[in-house]
């Protein structure tokens, strides 16, 4: 599995996981914060203040996602040529640009190439770069920085959105865009910049060979890419559509808002949970089982969801535990399939159909549920999560045939 793109990871003078894991972890918190989980508190006061639409203000976070997609292969490049330092660096420049532009806009293309901006910052600084900053930095072993550091990022809403509330009730919701944009560059910017390590850029040069030869179509690391982007990008569908539908469906069980606010709560602790879980027991098994587990716990939750009301609770903290675990697969997978020198490459490549699928996410919920019905729109759900664990059980095939030939450990631990 050669690829074009060949770099070498500094493993050896890798700097302390003590410092970069809660730096990268605070800094995620708030990118999170204040990009895909801003409209969820601001988007009605917005609305509410400009005259907009609400399903406009709302498409922001689409539209950024659209943006993060395509510009995702690039910074995947990028971060393989010289590190993420550099990468998310600019993130947080582009990040503090929109949000700035945002709370200055009085007019809704402003408002919209605001977020186009926020997206470019998406795109370059989410959980894709920043988990292609640690297989850079630490290689092989950074399967227990991934892991460590999507336990940070389970805070980013319980933390952000009590926050957002706060400010637009003493600030108003410009006011609000303003106090992230200064953290990103008071905070995240410098962040980046003095605890991150400064990289040169790495190429391995192409040895020469004295006659072309035709390349062998590598047709395991093509299926294996395209399962892995499958699934994650499945899953992905499925939480983000969930995440902006989940109060709305269990209103339609009959429970009331306060309720199902209460509920929907437990989504958070369950992610966190399972996270802790999987950082105790990583080393014990290889993440094609944490997919897998992730897979058939969001189907078991989503299961449980469309089959009545007794089970709700029940179904939350399955599907919480099963989108926490996927984050961590996410990161972890890629890592270990295609080994530390592609993995920021294959990581942006996964990224685009993944981030683009979840900017039409809500959109397809709102169209299952004005169709469908609650019932039919549970059902097209619980389906979408048992085709998923078909596709992470194809995949654990693929894996298993096409490492059988060169160690048949490979599928016990997969790094640490």
């Amino acid at each position: 599995m050669s690829g074009a793109l060949d770099v070498t990871i500094p493993v050896p003078s890798a700097p302390s996981r003590l410092v970069i894991i809660p730096v990268l972890g605070l800094t995620q918190i708030f990118a999170w914060g204040s990009s895909y989980y801003l409209p969820a508190v601001l988007a009605k006061p917005i609305a509410g203040e400009t005259g907009w639409s609400l399903s406009w203000v709302v498409g922001g976070v689409s539209l950024g996602l659209l943006i993060a997609g395509l510009v995702s292969p690039w910074v995947g490049r990028a971060i393989a040529r010289r590190g993420g330092r550099p990468v998310l660096a600019v993130s947080a420049g582009l990040l503090a640009a929109g949000l700035m532009t945002c709370a200055l806009a009085h007019s809704l293309p402003v408002y919209l190439s605001a977020w186009l901006t926020i997206g470019l910052g998406m795109g370059a600084g989410l959980y894709d770069p920043a988990f292609a900053t640690l297989g850079r930095l630490y290689g092989h072993g950074g399967r227990s920085a991934i892991t460590a550091l999507t336990l940070f990022g389970g805070f980013a809403s319980t933390i952000c959105w009590p926050l957002s509330a706060f400010l637009e009730a003493h600030l108003g919701w410009r006011g609000a865009c303003l106090v992230y944009a200064g953290f990103q560059l008071a905070v995240a910017l410098p962040a980046y910049l003095f605890v991150l390590p400064r990289e040169r850029p790495r190429f391995a040069p192409r040895p020469a060979s004295p006659a072309p030869a035709r390349a062998q179509p590598d047709f395991a690391g093509s299926a294996l890419l395209l399962l892995l982007a499958a699934t994650i990008t499945l899953s992905s569908v499925i939480s983000t559509t969930l995440s902006v539908h989940l109060l709305t469906v269990l209103q339609a069980k009959g429970l009331s808002l306060a309720a199902a606010v209460s509920l929907g709560a437990l989504v958070g602790p369950s992610q966190v949970a399972a996270r802790t879980v999987e950082i105790v027991i990583a080393h014990r098994h290889h993440p094609i089982w944490t997919l897998i587990v992730s897979a058939l716990l969001v189907a078991a939750g989503l299961a449980a969801l469309w089959i009545g009301t007794a089970m709700i609770p029940l179904a939350i903290a399955l599907y919480g535990a099963g989108i926490g675990l996927g984050s961590i697969a996410r990161g972890t997978l890629p890592l270990a399939i295609f080994g530390p020198e592609r993995y920021p490459v294959i990581m942006g490549r996964i990224a685009m159909p993944s981030l683009i699928a979840q900017a039409a996410a809500p959109s397809i919920g709102t169209a299952l549920l004005e169709t469908g019905g609650l019932d039919g729109a549970l059902g097209a759900f619980a389906a979408s999560a048992a085709v998923n664990v078909l596709l992470a059980a194809g995949l654990f095939l693929t894996l298993r045939a096409s490492s059988a030939a060169r160690s048949p450990e490979v599928l016990k631990t997969g790094g640490n």
